[in-house]
């Protein structure tokens, strides 16, 4: 499983980051983490206002922080 965080790495971003990492400890799951910082790369992906998350090549969050229980819940679906 890929997960992307989608952000120049900005505090959001890093938080956003923080609650992947949480949710993928909690479910105990196999997953890479990947920072995506280029403007022209998150743009692409149809984000246009970050922090964005994507798993797997498919945006699950924009614009927002999410919290750990709401990206292992994205992560189980």
């Amino acid at each position: 499983m890929k997960i992307q965080v989608l952000g120049p790495g900005c505090h959001n971003c890093k938080s956003t980051e923080a609650a992947a990492r949480e949710a993928i400890a909690v479910l105990g799951i196999d997953a890479e983490i990947v920072k995506v910082t280029d403007y022209a790369d998150i743009a692409k992906m149809g984000v246009m206002k970050t922090p964005g998350l994507a798993i797997d090549g498919k945006v699950v969050v924009s614009g927002r922080v999410p919290t750990a229980a709401e990206v292992a819940e994205l992560l189980q679906k």
